[in-house]
C-alpha cells in the first residue's frame, strides 16, 4: 500500500467545514456524556486510558478500566450510514479504512492491557447506549 501524503483541502468552502470540525464536546458525545451522567455514572473525558499510546477516549471510567469511543459515521466507516466523499474520494477512503484499522488495534491494546473498549455509534440513541454502557461499568467495577 502506497503511503498517502496529506492533501489540502480542495476548495476554500471545504477549508472551512474541516476547520469547523470539533475533536471534542460534538453534539452526540455531549448528549451521551449528558445520559451516562443522569445514570449516576462519573467518567474523565477525552482522556488516554493508557498513557503508552496516544489514543484518546471520549469517556474513560478509570476504576472499571472502560473506555469509551463515540465514532462519526463518516470517519470512522459506519455500515449503515457512511457515505462516499465527493471530492478526493480516493484519500478520504484510505482515510476510513485507516481509522478503522486503528480502531480494531486501539481495542486489542486495551484489552491487553485489561481494559475493555465500548465503540459507540453516533447515530445511536444516547440512552440507550448510555444503559449499554452503565451495565458494563458496573460488571467491570464487580
Amino acid at each position: 500500500m502506497a503511503a498517502l501524503r496529506p492533501v489540502g483541502a480542495s476548495s476554500e468552502g471545504v477549508r472551512k467545514s474541516m476547520q469547523a470540525n470539533k475533536s471534542r464536546d460534538t453534539k452526540p458525545e455531549l448528549a451521551l456524556r449528558r445520559a451516562v451522567h443522569a445514570l449516576g455514572l462519573r467518567y474523565r473525558v477525552s482522556t488516554r486510558p493508557l498513557q503508552e499510546i496516544r489514543r484518546t477516549a471520549d469517556l474513560v471510567f478509570t476504576r472499571a478500566k472502560i473506555a469509551v469511543f463515540l465514532d462519526g459515521c463518516f470517519w470512522h466507516g459506519c455500515p449503515e450510514h457512511h457515505t462516499k466523499a465527493a471530492t478526493n474520494a480516493d484519500y478520504w477512503a484510505e482515510k476510513v479504512t485507516r481509522n478503522r484499522h486503528r480502531d480494531v488495534e486501539t481495542d486489542r491494546l486495551l484489552a491487553e492491557a485489561g481494559w475493555s473498549a465500548i465503540r459507540v455509534w453516533e447515530h445511536e440513541d444516547p440512552l440507550e447506549a448510555a444503559v449499554r454502557i452503565a451495565e458494563q461499568v458496573r460488571v467491570r467495577r464487580t
